[in-house]
Protein backbone atom coordinates (compact mmCIF):
# COMPACT_ATOMS: atom_id res chain seq x y z
CA UNK A 1 0.00 0.00 0.00
CA UNK A 2 1.75 3.09 -0.94
CA UNK A 3 0.34 6.41 -0.04
CA UNK A 4 0.98 9.87 -1.30
CA UNK A 5 0.01 13.17 -0.78
CA UNK A 6 -0.50 15.17 -4.25
CA UNK A 7 -2.50 18.84 -4.28
CA UNK A 8 -5.22 19.48 -6.32
CA UNK A 9 -7.48 22.63 -6.19
CA UNK A 10 -6.32 23.00 -2.31
CA UNK A 11 -7.46 19.99 -0.79
CA UNK A 12 -4.96 17.59 0.30
CA UNK A 13 -6.31 13.83 0.30
CA UNK A 14 -4.18 10.38 -0.12
CA UNK A 15 -3.81 8.76 -3.48
CA UNK A 16 -3.87 4.63 -2.45
CA UNK A 17 -2.78 2.79 -4.83
CA UNK A 18 -3.82 -1.05 -4.68
CA UNK A 19 -1.80 -3.44 -6.47
CA UNK A 20 -4.17 -5.73 -8.65
CA UNK A 21 -3.72 -9.01 -8.45
CA UNK A 22 -0.89 -9.90 -11.48
CA UNK A 23 0.97 -7.20 -9.86
CA UNK A 24 -0.37 -4.36 -11.58
CA UNK A 25 -2.08 -0.74 -10.12
CA UNK A 26 -5.47 -1.18 -11.55
CA UNK A 27 -7.71 2.26 -11.05
CA UNK A 28 -11.05 -0.19 -10.62
CA UNK A 29 -14.53 1.01 -9.23
CA UNK A 30 -12.54 -0.12 -5.30
CA UNK A 31 -10.20 2.01 -6.06
CA UNK A 32 -11.96 5.11 -6.91
CA UNK A 33 -14.30 4.13 -4.23
CA UNK A 34 -11.42 3.98 -1.20
CA UNK A 35 -9.70 7.42 -2.66
CA UNK A 36 -12.83 8.84 -1.76
CA UNK A 37 -13.56 7.59 1.65
CA UNK A 38 -10.41 9.23 2.12
CA UNK A 39 -10.72 12.54 0.78
CA UNK A 40 -14.36 12.84 2.35
CA UNK A 41 -12.97 11.46 5.93
CA UNK A 42 -9.88 14.16 6.11
CA UNK A 43 -11.74 16.80 4.91
CA UNK A 44 -14.30 16.27 7.53
CA UNK A 45 -11.37 16.63 10.19
CA UNK A 46 -9.70 20.05 9.03
CA UNK A 47 -12.90 21.29 8.86
CA UNK A 48 -14.17 20.30 12.65
CA UNK A 49 -10.84 21.32 13.73
CA UNK A 50 -11.58 24.63 11.76
CA UNK A 51 -14.92 25.04 14.03
CA UNK A 52 -13.13 23.99 16.84
CA UNK A 53 -10.26 26.42 17.28
CA UNK A 54 -12.73 29.39 16.61
CA UNK A 55 -15.19 28.40 19.02
CA UNK A 56 -12.42 28.32 21.45
CA UNK A 57 -12.14 32.63 20.69
CA UNK A 58 -15.82 33.09 21.39
CA UNK A 59 -17.00 34.66 24.57
CA UNK A 60 -18.01 31.82 27.10
CA UNK A 61 -21.33 31.17 27.90
CA UNK A 62 -21.99 31.96 31.77
CA UNK A 63 -21.83 29.07 33.72
CA UNK A 64 -24.26 27.99 36.23
CA UNK A 65 -23.52 26.70 39.86
CA UNK A 66 -25.47 24.06 41.46
CA UNK A 67 -24.77 22.77 45.07
CA UNK A 68 -24.50 18.92 45.29
CA UNK A 69 -27.30 18.91 47.70
CA UNK A 70 -29.59 20.82 45.65
CA UNK A 71 -29.23 18.94 42.64
CA UNK A 72 -29.86 15.87 44.46
CA UNK A 73 -32.51 17.20 45.79
CA UNK A 74 -34.27 18.24 42.41
CA UNK A 75 -33.72 14.01 41.31
CA UNK A 76 -35.73 13.20 44.06
CA UNK A 77 -38.42 15.25 43.90
CA UNK A 78 -38.63 14.08 39.95
CA UNK A 79 -39.71 10.75 41.62
CA UNK A 80 -43.28 10.00 42.59
CA UNK A 81 -44.29 6.96 44.51
CA UNK A 82 -47.84 6.23 43.21
CA UNK A 83 -47.40 7.30 39.10
CA UNK A 84 -45.29 5.39 36.56
CA UNK A 85 -45.29 8.59 34.41
CA UNK A 86 -42.42 11.16 35.03
CA UNK A 87 -42.81 14.87 33.78
CA UNK A 88 -40.22 16.02 31.79
CA UNK A 89 -38.65 18.93 33.70
CA UNK A 90 -39.03 22.42 32.11
CA UNK A 91 -35.74 24.60 31.88
CA UNK A 92 -34.18 24.49 35.56
CA UNK A 93 -33.18 27.94 34.79
CA UNK A 94 -36.22 30.06 34.36
CA UNK A 95 -36.05 33.49 32.53
CA UNK A 96 -32.73 33.64 32.15
CA UNK A 97 -30.57 35.57 29.77
CA UNK A 98 -27.85 37.54 30.18
CA UNK A 99 -27.77 40.73 32.06
CA UNK A 100 -31.35 39.27 33.53
CA UNK A 101 -30.94 41.60 36.37
CA UNK A 102 -30.05 44.46 34.47
CA UNK A 103 -26.87 45.51 36.95
CA UNK A 104 -29.17 45.05 39.94
CA UNK A 105 -27.04 46.26 43.11
CA UNK A 106 -28.80 45.98 46.53
CA UNK A 107 -26.74 47.91 49.67
CA UNK A 108 -28.29 45.86 52.94
CA UNK A 109 -27.92 48.26 55.98
CA UNK A 110 -25.94 46.96 58.85
CA UNK A 111 -28.42 47.70 61.86
CA UNK A 112 -27.49 47.09 65.36
CA UNK A 113 -27.99 43.34 66.74
CA UNK A 114 -31.70 44.76 68.40
CA UNK A 115 -32.91 44.43 64.97
CA UNK A 116 -32.17 41.16 63.98
CA UNK A 117 -29.17 38.95 65.25
CA UNK A 118 -30.44 39.49 68.47
CA UNK A 119 -33.83 37.72 67.73
CA UNK A 120 -32.04 34.59 66.34
CA UNK A 121 -31.07 33.29 69.72
CA UNK A 122 -34.30 31.57 69.86
CA UNK A 123 -33.72 28.89 66.52
CA UNK A 124 -38.49 29.10 65.86
CA UNK A 125 -36.70 32.40 64.23
CA UNK A 126 -35.20 30.83 61.43
CA UNK A 127 -37.77 28.26 60.86
CA UNK A 128 -41.40 29.07 61.59
CA UNK A 129 -43.77 29.95 58.99
CA UNK A 130 -42.70 34.24 59.09
CA UNK A 131 -38.64 33.46 58.55
CA UNK A 132 -38.30 34.65 55.21
CA UNK A 133 -37.69 37.99 56.40
CA UNK A 134 -34.45 36.04 58.13
CA UNK A 135 -34.19 33.59 55.06
CA UNK A 136 -34.07 36.62 52.78
CA UNK A 137 -31.81 38.41 54.22
CA UNK A 138 -29.28 36.15 55.20
CA UNK A 139 -28.86 34.98 50.78
CA UNK A 140 -28.64 38.93 50.08
CA UNK A 141 -25.69 38.54 52.63
CA UNK A 142 -24.07 35.99 50.41
CA UNK A 143 -25.67 36.89 46.83
CA UNK A 144 -23.69 38.96 43.99
CA UNK A 145 -26.00 41.91 43.85
CA UNK A 146 -25.06 42.60 47.14
CA UNK A 147 -22.91 46.19 46.78
CA UNK A 148 -20.66 47.26 49.73
CA UNK A 149 -21.13 50.48 48.16
CA UNK A 150 -24.18 52.57 48.95
CA UNK A 151 -23.76 55.20 46.61
CA UNK A 152 -23.65 52.82 43.76
CA UNK A 153 -26.63 50.80 44.94
CA UNK A 154 -30.64 50.63 43.15
CA UNK A 155 -32.37 49.60 46.16
CA UNK A 156 -31.21 49.32 50.46
CA UNK A 157 -32.60 46.43 52.07
CA UNK A 158 -33.61 47.26 55.31
CA UNK A 159 -33.30 44.04 57.79
CA UNK A 160 -35.57 43.79 60.71
CA UNK A 161 -37.20 40.63 62.14
CA UNK A 162 -40.75 41.60 63.74
CA UNK A 163 -42.32 38.11 63.64
CA UNK A 164 -39.23 36.75 65.85
CA UNK A 165 -40.85 37.72 69.58
CA UNK A 166 -43.54 34.70 70.24
CA UNK A 167 -46.05 35.05 72.66
CA UNK A 168 -45.06 33.14 76.10
CA UNK A 169 -49.37 32.65 76.07
CA UNK A 170 -49.94 31.00 73.27
CA UNK A 171 -46.07 30.65 71.60
CA UNK A 172 -47.38 32.21 68.19
CA UNK A 173 -45.67 35.73 67.14
CA UNK A 174 -46.69 39.12 68.77
CA UNK A 175 -46.11 41.60 66.50
CA UNK A 176 -47.41 44.29 68.52
CA UNK A 177 -43.67 45.66 68.46
CA UNK A 178 -43.44 45.52 64.57
CA UNK A 179 -44.21 49.38 64.19
CA UNK A 180 -41.90 50.74 67.02
CA UNK A 181 -39.57 49.17 65.78
CA UNK A 182 -39.66 49.63 62.10
CA UNK A 183 -40.12 53.22 63.21
CA UNK A 184 -36.53 53.46 65.07
CA UNK A 185 -34.89 51.76 62.37
CA UNK A 186 -35.57 54.19 59.91
CA UNK A 187 -34.53 56.87 62.32
CA UNK A 188 -31.41 54.88 62.50
CA UNK A 189 -30.80 55.00 58.62
CA UNK A 190 -32.31 58.74 57.97
CA UNK A 191 -29.84 60.15 60.26
CA UNK A 192 -26.51 58.10 59.86
CA UNK A 193 -26.86 57.99 56.04
CA UNK A 194 -28.41 60.35 53.42
CA UNK A 195 -29.99 57.39 51.34
CA UNK A 196 -33.64 57.48 52.83
CA UNK A 197 -33.94 61.16 52.77
CA UNK A 198 -33.07 61.78 49.05
CA UNK A 199 -35.78 59.06 47.75
CA UNK A 200 -38.53 59.46 51.22
CA UNK A 201 -37.68 55.23 50.98
CA UNK A 202 -39.86 54.41 47.41
CA UNK A 203 -35.89 52.61 46.92
CA UNK A 204 -35.96 50.77 49.81
CA UNK A 205 -37.44 46.76 50.87
CA UNK A 206 -38.73 45.86 54.16
CA UNK A 207 -40.29 41.87 54.79
CA UNK A 208 -43.43 41.86 56.22
CA UNK A 209 -44.01 38.21 56.36
CA UNK A 210 -47.10 37.61 58.32
CA UNK A 211 -50.56 37.66 58.51
CA UNK A 212 -51.64 40.71 56.74
CA UNK A 213 -48.45 42.11 55.47
CA UNK A 214 -47.57 45.92 56.16
CA UNK A 215 -50.54 46.78 58.28
CA UNK A 216 -48.91 44.19 60.88
CA UNK A 217 -51.69 43.08 62.87
CA UNK A 218 -53.23 39.33 63.01
CA UNK A 219 -56.93 40.25 63.07
CA UNK A 220 -58.21 41.52 59.85
CA UNK A 221 -60.67 44.71 60.73
CA UNK A 222 -57.97 45.87 63.22
CA UNK A 223 -55.07 45.37 60.12
CA UNK A 224 -57.68 47.72 58.11
CA UNK A 225 -58.43 49.96 60.91
CA UNK A 226 -54.89 50.59 61.63
CA UNK A 227 -53.68 50.55 57.60
CA UNK A 228 -50.22 50.86 56.71
CA UNK A 229 -48.11 52.85 58.64
CA UNK A 230 -46.92 56.51 56.84
CA UNK A 231 -43.59 55.56 56.95
CA UNK A 232 -43.16 52.67 55.01
CA UNK A 233 -46.04 54.39 52.37
CA UNK A 234 -43.46 54.66 49.44
CA UNK A 235 -41.12 52.17 49.94
CA UNK A 236 -41.20 48.20 48.94
CA UNK A 237 -42.66 45.65 50.72
CA UNK A 238 -41.74 41.43 50.53
CA UNK A 239 -45.20 40.54 51.97
CA UNK A 240 -46.91 37.00 51.99
CA UNK A 241 -50.61 38.00 51.95
CA UNK A 242 -51.90 39.26 48.53
CA UNK A 243 -55.44 39.46 46.95
CA UNK A 244 -57.39 40.10 43.65
CA UNK A 245 -59.17 42.52 45.33
CA UNK A 246 -58.64 46.15 46.43
CA UNK A 247 -57.46 46.12 50.53
CA UNK A 248 -55.83 48.53 52.36
CA UNK A 249 -53.18 46.29 53.34
CA UNK A 250 -51.81 45.83 50.06
CA UNK A 251 -52.31 49.25 49.14
CA UNK A 252 -48.31 49.47 48.72
CA UNK A 253 -45.73 48.66 46.61
CA UNK A 254 -45.34 44.99 46.96
CA UNK A 255 -44.25 41.65 46.09
CA UNK A 256 -45.90 38.66 46.68
CA UNK A 257 -43.47 35.90 48.09
CA UNK A 258 -44.47 32.28 49.76
CA UNK A 259 -44.66 31.61 53.21
CA UNK A 260 -41.28 30.16 54.88
CA UNK A 261 -41.35 25.69 54.69
CA UNK A 262 -37.58 24.59 55.41
CA UNK A 263 -35.74 23.12 52.67
CA UNK A 264 -34.05 21.00 54.84
CA UNK A 265 -36.78 19.10 56.40
CA UNK A 266 -38.56 19.26 52.96
CA UNK A 267 -35.53 16.90 51.63
CA UNK A 268 -35.26 14.66 54.74
CA UNK A 269 -38.78 14.12 54.11
CA UNK A 270 -38.81 13.33 50.99
CA UNK A 271 -35.32 11.44 51.18
CA UNK A 272 -37.29 9.08 53.74
CA UNK A 273 -40.05 9.09 51.44
CA UNK A 274 -37.98 7.92 48.88
CA UNK A 275 -36.05 5.09 51.41
CA UNK A 276 -39.31 3.63 52.34
CA UNK A 277 -41.12 3.80 48.97
CA UNK A 278 -44.10 5.06 50.40
CA UNK A 279 -47.65 5.20 48.65
CA UNK A 280 -50.01 8.09 48.55
CA UNK A 281 -52.63 6.12 50.90
CA UNK A 282 -54.20 9.21 51.93
CA UNK A 283 -56.90 10.76 49.72
CA UNK A 284 -57.80 13.86 51.53
CA UNK A 285 -55.71 15.52 53.84
CA UNK A 286 -55.66 18.39 56.86
CA UNK A 287 -54.20 18.54 59.97
CA UNK A 288 -54.51 22.51 61.94
CA UNK A 289 -57.06 24.47 64.15
CA UNK A 290 -60.78 23.72 62.85
CA UNK A 291 -63.17 25.18 65.50
CA UNK A 292 -65.95 23.14 66.39
CA UNK A 293 -68.06 25.90 67.36
CA UNK A 294 -68.39 28.78 64.42
CA UNK A 295 -66.56 31.77 66.61
CA UNK A 296 -63.18 31.32 68.56
CA UNK A 297 -62.53 33.08 71.99
CA UNK A 298 -62.31 36.77 70.45
CA UNK A 299 -65.82 36.45 69.00
CA UNK A 300 -64.94 36.54 65.74
CA UNK A 301 -65.55 34.09 62.87
CA UNK A 302 -62.62 31.95 62.28
CA UNK A 303 -61.66 31.20 58.73
CA UNK A 304 -65.27 32.75 57.41
CA UNK A 305 -66.59 29.11 58.70
CA UNK A 306 -65.37 27.22 56.06
CA UNK A 307 -63.19 25.03 58.46
CA UNK A 308 -65.84 24.25 60.87
CA UNK A 309 -67.90 22.75 57.78
CA UNK A 310 -64.82 20.62 56.68
CA UNK A 311 -64.75 19.34 60.01
CA UNK A 312 -68.65 18.90 60.86
CA UNK A 313 -69.15 17.42 56.78
CA UNK A 314 -66.23 15.29 56.46
CA UNK A 315 -65.02 14.27 60.23
CA UNK A 316 -66.36 10.64 59.56
CA UNK A 317 -65.97 10.17 56.02
CA UNK A 318 -63.06 7.49 55.38
CA UNK A 319 -61.67 9.37 53.40
CA UNK A 320 -60.88 12.10 54.94
CA UNK A 321 -57.81 12.10 56.91
CA UNK A 322 -58.70 15.11 59.22
CA UNK A 323 -56.69 16.30 62.46
CA UNK A 324 -56.77 19.14 64.88
CA UNK A 325 -53.70 17.90 67.02
CA UNK A 326 -50.35 19.49 66.49
CA UNK A 327 -47.96 17.07 65.24
CA UNK A 328 -44.00 17.90 64.57
CA UNK A 329 -43.81 15.05 62.04
CA UNK A 330 -47.13 16.14 59.50
CA UNK A 331 -45.13 16.36 56.67
CA UNK A 332 -44.82 12.40 56.46
CA UNK A 333 -48.61 12.81 56.10
CA UNK A 334 -48.21 15.29 53.38
CA UNK A 335 -46.44 13.10 51.26
CA UNK A 336 -48.76 10.07 51.61
CA UNK A 337 -51.47 12.27 50.65
CA UNK A 338 -53.05 12.72 47.11
CA UNK A 339 -55.37 16.08 47.83
CA UNK A 340 -54.35 18.68 50.68
CA UNK A 341 -56.74 21.20 51.87
CA UNK A 342 -55.33 24.44 51.88
CA UNK A 343 -58.88 26.50 53.56
CA UNK A 344 -57.70 30.52 54.82
CA UNK A 345 -57.78 31.09 58.38
CA UNK A 346 -57.41 34.68 59.73
CA UNK A 347 -55.38 35.03 56.56
CA UNK A 348 -56.10 33.78 53.15
CA UNK A 349 -52.85 32.21 52.68
CA UNK A 350 -50.68 29.56 55.10
CA UNK A 351 -47.73 27.47 54.46
CA UNK A 352 -49.64 23.98 53.61
CA UNK A 353 -49.78 25.96 49.82
CA UNK A 354 -46.06 25.69 49.75
CA UNK A 355 -46.28 22.05 51.73
CA UNK A 356 -48.26 20.66 49.40
CA UNK A 357 -46.64 21.27 46.60
CA UNK A 358 -43.25 20.97 46.81
CA UNK A 359 -44.10 17.37 48.72
CA UNK A 360 -46.22 16.14 45.61
CA UNK A 361 -49.59 16.55 47.46
CA UNK A 362 -52.29 18.14 45.22
CA UNK A 363 -53.16 21.69 47.28
CA UNK A 364 -56.99 22.22 47.57
CA UNK A 365 -56.83 25.73 47.62
CA UNK A 366 -60.59 27.49 49.88
CA UNK A 367 -59.63 31.28 50.14
CA UNK A 368 -61.54 33.26 48.13
CA UNK A 369 -59.65 36.33 45.94
CA UNK A 370 -56.64 34.64 46.91
CA UNK A 371 -53.30 36.08 44.90
CA UNK A 372 -50.61 33.56 44.60
CA UNK A 373 -47.04 33.85 44.40
CA UNK A 374 -44.56 34.31 42.01
CA UNK A 375 -47.79 33.48 39.11
CA UNK A 376 -45.62 33.87 36.16
CA UNK A 377 -43.00 30.91 36.81
CA UNK A 378 -45.40 28.55 38.98
CA UNK A 379 -47.96 27.02 37.31
CA UNK A 380 -50.53 27.33 39.89
CA UNK A 381 -53.42 26.80 37.25
CA UNK A 382 -51.83 23.07 36.46
CA UNK A 383 -50.78 21.93 40.09
CA UNK A 384 -53.63 22.77 42.20
CA UNK A 385 -57.41 23.10 42.48
CA UNK A 386 -59.48 25.94 43.75
CA UNK A 387 -62.67 25.71 45.53
CA UNK A 388 -64.77 28.64 46.31
CA UNK A 389 -66.04 29.04 49.81
CA UNK A 390 -69.53 28.45 49.34
CA UNK A 391 -68.70 25.14 47.84
CA UNK A 392 -66.78 23.87 50.59
CA UNK A 393 -69.78 21.14 51.21
CA UNK A 394 -69.54 20.04 47.64
CA UNK A 395 -65.83 19.40 48.30
CA UNK A 396 -66.00 15.50 48.09
CA UNK A 397 -68.12 15.58 44.98
CA UNK A 398 -65.58 17.94 43.32
CA UNK A 399 -62.40 16.09 44.56
CA UNK A 400 -63.90 12.47 43.23
CA UNK A 401 -64.42 14.19 39.88
CA UNK A 402 -60.85 15.47 39.52
CA UNK A 403 -60.11 11.85 40.32
CA UNK A 404 -61.96 10.16 37.39
CA UNK A 405 -61.04 12.85 35.28
CA UNK A 406 -57.81 14.76 35.17
CA UNK A 407 -55.70 13.65 38.45
CA UNK A 408 -52.60 11.76 36.90
CA UNK A 409 -51.77 15.15 34.81
CA UNK A 410 -52.14 17.39 38.10
CA UNK A 411 -49.71 15.12 40.28
CA UNK A 412 -47.17 14.83 36.82
CA UNK A 413 -47.10 18.51 36.92
CA UNK A 414 -46.57 18.69 40.66
CA UNK A 415 -43.13 16.90 40.31
CA UNK A 416 -41.82 19.89 37.57
CA UNK A 417 -38.77 21.08 39.92
CA UNK A 418 -39.38 24.99 38.31
CA UNK A 419 -42.57 25.02 40.08
CA UNK A 420 -41.55 23.37 43.40
CA UNK A 421 -37.97 25.71 43.34
CA UNK A 422 -39.59 28.97 43.49
CA UNK A 423 -41.40 28.36 46.36
CA UNK A 424 -38.06 27.48 48.57
CA UNK A 425 -35.80 29.77 50.16
CA UNK A 426 -32.17 28.52 49.56
CA UNK A 427 -30.03 29.76 52.03
CA UNK A 428 -27.73 31.07 48.95
CA UNK A 429 -29.30 31.80 46.33
CA UNK A 430 -29.89 29.48 43.60
CA UNK A 431 -31.49 30.36 40.22
CA UNK A 432 -34.74 30.01 40.57
CA UNK A 433 -35.94 29.87 44.19
CA UNK A 434 -37.38 32.13 45.71
CA UNK A 435 -35.34 34.94 47.10
CA UNK A 436 -33.97 34.49 43.17
CA UNK A 437 -37.64 35.28 42.30
CA UNK A 438 -37.62 38.11 44.03
CA UNK A 439 -34.17 39.83 42.92
CA UNK A 440 -36.35 38.93 39.18
CA UNK A 441 -38.96 41.51 40.19
CA UNK A 442 -36.82 44.16 41.91
CA UNK A 443 -34.80 44.04 38.97
CA UNK A 444 -38.23 45.07 37.30
CA UNK A 445 -38.92 48.37 39.52
CA UNK A 446 -35.92 49.77 38.43
CA UNK A 447 -37.71 53.05 37.34
CA UNK A 448 -37.73 53.37 41.41
CA UNK A 449 -33.74 53.40 41.79
CA UNK A 450 -32.67 56.90 42.55
CA UNK A 451 -29.49 55.80 41.55
CA UNK A 452 -30.16 55.06 37.93
CA UNK A 453 -33.06 57.92 37.42
CA UNK A 454 -29.46 60.31 38.82
CA UNK A 455 -27.16 58.65 35.99
CA UNK A 456 -30.42 59.17 33.36
CA UNK A 457 -30.72 62.59 34.37
CA UNK A 458 -26.95 63.03 34.09
CA UNK A 459 -26.62 61.05 30.80
CA UNK A 460 -29.45 63.91 29.22
CA UNK A 461 -27.74 66.94 30.32
CA UNK A 462 -24.43 65.58 28.95
CA UNK A 463 -25.96 64.98 25.48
Amino acid sequence: MVFRRTTKKRVFYLRMKLPHRHGRHDKSLCYRYFRWVIWFSLSLYFFSSYLISNSSRTTPLRKTTVSASLASFVSRALFETNTTVLQQPRNLNPLLSPGLFNGLKIYVYDLPPKYNKDWLANERCSNHLFAAEVAIHKALLNSEVRTLNPWEADFFFVPVYVSCNFSTENGFPAIGHARPLLASAIQIISTEMPFWNRSHGSDHVFVASHDYGACFHAMEDVAIADGIPEFLKKSIILQTFGVKYKHACQEVENILIPPYVSPETVRTTLTKTHESSNKRDIWVFFRGKMEVHPKNISGRFYSRRVRTVIWHKYNWRRKFYLKRERFDGYQSEIVRSVFCLCPLGWAPWSPRLVESVVLGCIPVIIADGIRLPFQDVVRWSEISLTVAEKDVGKLGKILEHVTATNLSDIQRNLWDPVNRRALLFDQNIHEGDATWQVLHALSKKLDRSYNRKSLSSQSMIDA
